[in-house]
């Protein structure tokens, strides 16, 4: 028996459309519904990897996997991947381990996934915690540069991506930079930057969010108080939760307070449901 402040460490081998993956998983059983969190761009599993030892989230499942082109996760075509083959992924994971309802959070890119993945189908969403994921054209601080730095070679462009990120004048970016080219191949860049821009620039994102019924908490750090959208957004009945001494990662510069701030925020929304399917 796996004691409840472990996780177990798992691969999954996997075919999303006609791509072979070899995903790798934490996760741990209990008798709640299970969390299900979906990390950012250039992280991976291990960022939620500590809720086991917080005392508040004692009982609770959860599940956390690298995303394709990231982590410990192989992918055979490391140019298929977008934000709709992130989502796909993230069903059939779900679909491994027989999770019908779960608590939803995404950081980022893992935010953007998260909520086309909610938006697909609202009916297995508890709560959904959105750290600074995508919602308007303005959040593609990261992904846009894409577009605004453009090179033919992947190793050229993410190479200068990643000094641009140790260079940042925002909190825990240097800590961020340094495990890039660890973290994230170079040859799925490209596919994931320009899937999250085009989405961002056109798919609605802030009406898909708005249009979710679940309780929302959007998480931000304080020093990306400036989006324009959070008194918008308050006004319609997400709860916010700003991040102090903080830029774009609070499991980085914070996570004390990010792991509060869920807690308070899951007990608020029904966080001790009991599971739907074990």
């Amino acid at each position: 028996m796996v004691s409840s402040d472990t996780f177990i460490h798992t691969q999954l081998p996997l075919t999303v459309e006609g791509v072979q993956l070899n995903v790798a998983a934490l996760h741990r059983d209990g008798v709640l519904a299970p969390i299900v969190f979906l990390h950012g761009f250039g992280s991976t599993k291990e960022d939620y990897a500590d809720i086991v030892q917080q005392a508040a989230f004692a009982g609770h499942p959860f599940l956390a996997y690298d995303a394709p082109g990231c982590g410990e996760t192989r992918c055979s075509d490391l140019s298929s991947i977008s934000i709709p083959f992130l989502m796909q992924t993230a069903l059939q994971v779900l679909e491994h381990f027989d999770i019908e309802r779960f608590h939803l959070v995404g950081h980022s890119m893992g935010g953007l996934t998260a909520l086309m993945l909610a938006h697909r189908f609202p009916e297995r969403v508890l709560s959904f915690v959105d750290i600074e994921g995508n919602i308007a054209p303005e959040d593609c601080f990261l992904s846009r540069q894409i577009d605004d730095y453009p090179s033919d070679d992947p190793e050229v462009f993410f190479t200068a991506f990643i000094e641009r990120a140790r260079q940042a004048p925002a909190y825990a970016s240097a800590l961020y930079s340094a495990s890039l080219r660890h973290k994230v191949r170079a040859g799925a860049v490209r596919g994931i930057f320009r899937s999250m821009v085009e989405l961002s620039d056109n798919a609605d994102l802030m009406g898909k969010f708005l249009g979710l019924k679940c309780p929302r908490l959007f998480m931000y750090g304080e020093q990306n108080a400036s989006l324009s959208y959070l008194s918008h957004i308050a006004s319609q009945g997400v709860r916010l939760a700003p991040i102090p001494a903080c830029g774009h990662f609070p499991m980085y510069s914070n996570p004390l307070e990010m792991w509060r701030q869920i807690a308070d925020f899951q007990a608020s929304a029904g966080g001790a449901q009991k599971r739907s399917s074990l």
